[in-house]
C-alpha cells in the first residue's frame, strides 16, 4: 500500500503539482531501495523539465573576515572568543589581497560573511565597519558581485545600532551588496533551533529579514542544515517555509527571490561532545543526504529552480552523485573554506575549475559557467 501511495504522489509530482507536507514526510520516510530508486528517478525528471540537462558552478571566493563571535552554537567549531587561540580578525590589507587574488583566479563572486565581533565597530557604531568592507571591496573591484551577510549578521547590526533591518538592508545594497546569503536557517523549527543555536534568531526573524531583502531588491540564497537532531517533519516545515517565502515574492511581484536552494548536511566531527552523542555520527550520511537531496527538488522544484549540494560536506564523489539527485549545480570553488573545514569535513578548502568541469562530465552532463544569480558567464 505504501508503494502505491509513494508512486502516487510521484506521478502528481511528474504532472506538476506541489506536494503537500504531509506527502513529503512519507517520500523521506521511505526505507525500501526500490521506492527510493522511484523517488531519485523522479527527482532527476523534474531537474531536466526545471533546470536542464546543464550543470552549472560559479567561479567564487570565500572571505570568512572574522571568526571571533558572541554566540556559541552547538555545532560550530569556527568561532572563538576575542584573545583565544586560533580568533583572527582580517585587517582591510588583507580583504584587498584575497580579493586581488580571487580575481586574478577568475572570480566573478566574493562571499563574505563572519563571526557576530562586538568589537567590529567604527565610533562605536557596527553598520559603518560593515560598510566599509562593502566598500574596501567595491570601490577598487567594482565589477565583482558581492555575496554578503547573513540574515543573522543583518539582525546584529539592527540590535547594536537600535536600526530597522530593512534600513541595514537598504545601506548594504546602496553600497554595493549584490545579494544575501540564506545561511543561519539551519533548520527553521525554533524546537531544534533552542537547542542547536539557541542566541541565533528564531524562525520568524529570519523568515522577515529575506523576505525584507526580496521587497528591497536583494536576491537572497536558501539552505537547510540537515542530518542531526530534526526529524522528517522538522525537515518538510522548513521546505514549507522556503517555498511559501518565494511564493509571497513572485505573488508581490518582487523583483528579488530566493536563486537556489543548498543543502548543508551536518559536520560534527569537531563539535561539542554532547550534540555529536546526540546526533550519533562526525560525518554526513551520504544516503539521507541524497535522499532529502531528491525530496527537496520535488518539493521546492517549481519555485525554486536551481539546487546545489556541498562538496565541501559531502566530498566531491558525494557531490557528484547528487547531481543524479536532483541538484543541477555543483556550487563553487571557494578558493578558501574555514567554517566547515574546522568542523572537520573531509571535502577540502578549494576546488579547481577544471576539477569540477571533470565531475560534471563524468556523468555524462555538460557543463557551464555561471555568475551569481545563474546567468551564463562566457568563456570557460
Amino acid at each position: 500500500m505504501a508503494t502505491i501511495t509513494v508512486h502516487t504522489i510521484l506521478d502528481r509530482a511528474l504532472m506538476g503539482y506541489d506536494l503537500s507536507p504531509e506527502e513529503g514526510v512519507i517520500l523521506l520516510k521511505q526505507n525500501d531501495q526500490s521506492v527510493i530508486a522511484a523517488i531519485r528517478a523522479t527527482a532527476d525528471k523534474l531537474r531536466q523539465q526545471q533546470a536542464g540537462d546543464t550543470v552549472t558552478y560559479v567561479v567564487n571566493r570565500n572571505i570568512n573576515f572574522t571568526n571571533i563571535c558572541e554566540q556559541h552554537c552547538s555545532f560550530c567549531a569556527f568561532r572563538r572568543d576575542e584573545g583565544e587561540t586560533g580568533a583572527y580578525w582580517l585587517d582591510w590589507t588583507h580583504i584587498l589581497e584575497k580579493t586581488k587574488d580571487a580575481l586574478q583566479r577568475g572570480a566573478t563572486e566574493i562571499c563574505m560573511q563572519g563571526g557576530l565581533n562586538l568589537q567590529a565597530k567604527v565610533n562605536g557604531k557596527s553598520l559603518p565597519y560593515y560598510l566599509k568592507l562593502v566598500e574596501t571591496i567595491k570601490q577598487e573591484f567594482p565589477q565583482l558581485h558581492l555575496h554578503a551577510f547573513s540574515p543573522q549578521e543583518v539582525q546584529f547590526i539592527a540590535r547594536e545600532d537600535g536600526l530597522e533591518y530593512a534600513d541595514v538592508i537598504v545601506a548594504f545594497r546602496d553600497a554595493g551588496v549584490d545579494s544575501m546569503p540564506g545561511t543561519a536557517a539551519e533548520v527553521l523549527d525554533d524546537e531544534v533551533r533552542r537547542i542547536l543555536c539557541p542566541e541565533k534568531i528564531n524562525t520568524q526573524t529570519w523568515l522577515e529579514i529575506v523576505s525584507t531583502a526580496h521587497r528591497l531588491g536583494l536576491h537572497t540564497t536558501s539552505t537547510m542544515l540537515s542530518g542531526h537532531i530534526e526529524t522528517p517533519e522538522q525537515q518538510i516545515k522548513h521546505l514549507e517555509k522556503l517555498r511559501s517565502l518565494q511564493k509571497a515574492a513572485i505573488h508581490r511581484e518582487y523583483s528579488a527571490r530566493i536563486s537556489e536552494f543548498i543543502l548543508l548536511p551536518f559536520v560534527g566531527q569537531e563539535a561539542p561532545k554532547p550534540l555529536r552523542r546526540r546526533v550519533g555520527h562526525d560525518q554526513p550520511i551520504l544516503t539521507d543526504a541524497l535522499l532529502l537531496t531528491a525530496v527537496a527538488r520535488i518539493f521546492l522544484g517549481n519555485w525554486i529552480c536551481n539546487h546545489q549540494p556541498s562538496w565541501v560536506k559531502l566530498g566531491l564523489a558525494g557531490a557528484t552523485q547528487a547531481l543524479l539527485w536532483g541538484c543541477n549545480d555543483i556550487g563553487g570553488t571557494l578558493m578558501e573554506e574555514h567554517i566547515t573545514t574546522m568542523a572537520g569535513a573531509q571535502g577540502g578548502t578549494n576546488m579547481e575549475v577544471e576539477t569540477l568541469q571533470t565531475a560534471i562530465a563524468s556523468i555524462g552532463r555538460p557543463y557551464q559557467q555561471r555568475d551569481t544569480l545563474y546567468q551564463t558567464v562566457k568563456g570557460r
